[in-house]
């Protein structure tokens, strides 16, 4: 028989759970952060003071080149050859020419666009960044719409603008573009195009079908085995030597498809990585299942793989941004392109300019590059369910 007393007071049980207490004194802090992470081996504390021995070091002369002694404004080279207090420079002397990148910043931007055209690339700035800010934000609703339109209708409204022609738009030929326009055009076509073309390389080198997997291996190997400054030679000079008399391809157009070709064949060995790592209890899983080829490929197969590829797309993502300043070989001047063209005005020709233009094309492609990185570690962990039971 139950005890009545013990029905009627159960004051000494706990209806609720303990409230989280902070961490000791000890472990929370600058201190603890400093002994956790810096100092928290002999070894450790000695390459940590050796780092720091190295910041002051190199740090202070590197702030002063950069902002303490540079010039920021002028109409010329004279600015950058003289003195905030007067008087000549001596021989060696260093600071940044920040003037330099100051007149020609909207060069290294457009390239020799038309300055009255120019409302057009700031519109295509503009809807880019509209539609590509809600499709990376994963609690933005209707993502599949966001994907059409950024990925199929924007490229059409893209290429009617800056190209014209249409719709009592000036014809702006693209021997015209330049700067961080080529860059974008290039890197997001390559992208846009390398990925599901990639998707399609690997899994034709996976089939078994002989045909479609003899084909896919070798293109891939073929690409692959080229460098892209090849690539890139072989589709602006030697393509047209094949084509019909009268048939003729733009030159961005035909830069344009070199580096998207290129870029799906790295794709596709990264995608085929993530499909080789996919467990074969799943593929039987989803033959019990009764799901045809297509349908596990795409409900099940492919989802797992790229999420485990991540690191790898981005990394060809990243290669190929860099890459895009390779097509400066074929007479098109990007970024990087334009500002090395911008050298030999005699106006700006002074030591600082070089050193100077590289550093601002540099860290512009160090802008982009980081984002891109950032934004794949982000996507690991809120991809990442090995914690989830």
């Amino acid at each position: 028989m139950a005890n009545p007393d013990l029905s009627l007071n159960l004051s000494f049980v706990r209806t609720e759970m303990a409230g989280a207490t902070p961490p000791p004194r000890g472990e929370r802090g600058l201190a603890n952060w400093l002994r956790t992470n810096l100092f928290a081996t002999p070894v450790d504390a000695a390459l940590s003071i050796f780092a720091i021995l190295l910041l002051v070091w190199f740090l202070p002369p590197i702030i002063n080149w950069l902002f303490i002694n540079a010039v920021w404004t002028g109409p010329d080279r004279s600015v950058c050859s003289t003195t905030v207090q007067g008087g000549i420079q001596p021989e060696g002397w260093s600071g940044a020419c920040w003037a330099f990148v100051n007149a020609k910043f909207q060069q290294f931007l457009y390239g020799r666009y038309p300055f009255e055209e120019r409302w057009r690339v700031d519109l295509v700035a503009a809807l880019f960044v509209l539609l590509l800010i809600p499709l990376l934000i994963p609690k933005v609703p209707r993502k599949g719409l966001n994907a059409i339109v950024f990925f199929f209708i924007f490229p059409i409204v893209a290429f009617f603008l800056l190209v014209g022609g249409w719709f009592g738009l000036r014809y702006v030929e693209t021997p015209l573009w330049g700067g961080l326009l080529v860059t974008l055009v290039l890197s997001f076509v390559g992208i846009a195009v390398s990925l599901p073309l990639g998707i399609v390389l690997a899994l034709g080198r996976r089939s078994q079908l002989p045909v479609i997997k003899l084909l896919s291996v070798i293109f891939i190997e073929m690409v692959r085995g080229v460098p892209l400054v090849t690539v890139l030679f072989m589709a602006s000079v030697m393509l047209p030597l094949f084509l019909p008399p009268g048939v003729t391809f733009d030159k961005l157009l035909r830069a344009l498809i070199g580096v998207a070709l290129f870029a799906s064949a790295y794709m596709a060995e990264v995608v085929r990585g993530g499909l080789q790592a996919i467990p074969k209890g799943q593929y039987e899983g989803a033959d019990s299942l009764g799901l045809n080829y297509w349908q596990k490929t795409s409900l099940i197969v492919l989802p797992q793989a790229l999420k485990l590829v991540i690191p790898g797309i981005v990394n060809t993502f990243i290669g190929l941004f860099k890459d895009t300043s390779l097509v400066y070989i074929i007479g098109m001047f990007d970024l990087l392109g334009i500002v090395r063209q911008n050298f030999a005005d005699a106006n700006w020709s002074s030591p600082q300019t070089p050193a100077t233009g590289l550093i601002f094309a540099g860290f512009v492609f160090w802008i982009f590059c980081f984002s891109m990185s950032r934004y794949s570690i982000f996507m690991e962990r809120r991809l990442d369910t090995s914690h989830k039971k």
